[in-house]
Parts: C-alpha cells; structure tokens; sequence
C-alpha cells in the first residue's frame, strides 16, 4: 500500500485554522459569469490535493497540491518512478483533467484490448485538458501537447504560479477535478500498445501521450493559501463539497499555518 501526507511546517503562526467552512465560489445567480457557471469569488482562499497512482504499469506515483485565491493558483507536485528516456529523453504532459466522472479509468477502460488505456480511453472518466501544467509560457488546453514545456526525468518536483478557468474550478471543487500525468516507458508496455502512433499527434509515439498517473482532487485539510511558496526543489516557472477542510460533516483543524509553509513527500512503501 502507497501512503504520502504534505506537512505543513509553519515559520510564522497565524492562528488556528477557521472551525467553519466558506464557500469559496459564488454562484451567478446575480449577474455573474453566463450558462451557470460559478464565478471564483477572489476573497477566498482554497487549497485541494491529491495522491497519483499508476496507471498502464507505469510504477508512476506522485502527490500534488493547489493552493489558490480566486482563479489564481500555485500548483506543487512531486513524481517518482516515471519513465526515464524515451524519444531522448522526453518530458512528461501533466494536466488538470476536468468536466467528467472525476475518476481514474479502470482496466475495463482498454477497450481496444492493446494492453493499455490510450487518452481516448481514458477521457470519458477524467474528462478534458482544463489546465495544461506546463514549465513556462501557456497553460490553456492549447498547450496540451507542448512537450518542450513540460518536466522530465524519472524522479521531479514542479511548483508553478497559474491561473484556473471558472469552468476548470468549479469541476474541482465538484469534485470532477482530475490531475494526470503522462508518458509510459514503453517496455512496460504489450508490444502492439509499444508499436503504436499516439492517437493524438501522429508523430509522438503512443507511449509518450499514455496516462502513466492520475489522481482526483479532494478538498486539503488547509484552509488558506500560505505566504510564499513550498521548497519543492526545483521551480517550474471523492467528492469536493467546498472549498475547505470539510472531514465528514465537520470539520479537521489543523492547527496554526504560516508564512513560507512547506509540504513534503512521504516515499511510496508497498505491504
């Protein structure tokens, strides 16, 4: 069994951690954004995470963290056990999925029967590109397969300032927000599934784009945005009912948060 838990250490206290949930987005029924999507109210603050878990016998794990105000947003990961070289050496697309099932696709998603889930496959439970989690420039869906801006290697740490679409927040906070990452050492891979062109560009092969890690993201037991960022090492750059540290129907405190809080990453065990 996997176990990883974020820390936060706090260098400056501010307090204990409110003991009621706020909403965290405003809804438009009084003149907000059109087609009932619910507007980021920009006073509050919201953190979600998640724990990544292999997907095509990849061995990719990972834990991730976004801490936002309003549509503004820091993203940290953390990912271990990615494929190392492939097409000398080549990044790893990472995104926010979104406007689905808000599930990692199962083995019955293989419906082609390759061996592994493609993005076709894998899409009618994750849902779309919301946020592409790329190292610079873009992060829109047009951005979903800029290879030469995403991380790379076997073993990275990513931390970046973006902002999130209405549409793209409010399918996390629903609980439909799903991070993935991709990329598969294709000798993990059955032959025909390694062989195979990605059905999303031609000219990647298909184990470049195959989701090698997913997670969904559920509301963090942080309330609030810390001051500056985490140490991640290296810059780049479930059902959510709301926006805060709802346990059950109360609610976990956590104790005083601070500025320059700090998360990090428990190694994977196996029992």
């Amino acid at each position: 069994m996997r176990t990883s838990k974020f820390f936060a250490v706090p260098t400056l206290a501010l307090g204990a951690l409110l003991l009621s949930a706020a909403p965290a987005m405003a809804h438009s029924d009084h003149g907000g954004a059109s087609d009932g999507v619910a507007t980021a109210d920009s006073s509050q603050s919201w953190s979600f995470q998640t724990s990544l878990d292999p997907l095509n016998n990849s061995g990719t794990v990972g834990d991730v963290l976004i801490e936002g105000q309003g549509n503004q947003a820091t993203v940290y990961m953390t990912v271990d056990g990615a494929a190392e070289t492939f097409m000398d050496g080549p990044p790893h697309a990472q995104h926010i999925h979104f406007g689905a099932q808000g599930q990692c696709p199962g083995p019955d998603a293989d419906v082609d029967g390759d061996g592994a889930i493609n993005v076709e496959e894998g899409a009618p439970f994750y849902g779309g590109i919301g946020t592409s989690l790329t190292t610079e420039g873009d992060t829109s869906p047009d951005s979903g397969l800029a290879v030469e801006r995403f991380p790379g290697g076997s073993s990275y740490t990513y931390e970046r300032d973006l902002e999130i679409a209405d549409d793209v927040l409010a399918s996390i906070v629903d609980g439909t927000g799903v991070i993935v990452v991709h990329g598969v050492d294709p000798t993990l891979l059955t032959e025909e599934a390694a062989n195979k062109q990605s059905e999303l560009d031609e000219s990647l092969p298909n184990a470049a784009t195959l989701p090698a890690a997913c997670g969904t993201l559920t509301a963090s037991q942080m309330d609030g945005m810390p001051e500056g960022g985490a140490d991640t090492g290296v810059a780049g750059g479930s059902q959510g009912a709301g926006m805060a540290m709802a346990a059950g129907g109360g609610v976990l405190a956590l104790g005083a948060i601070g500025a320059g809080a700090y998360f990090m990453r428990q190694r994977p065990t196996e029992s």
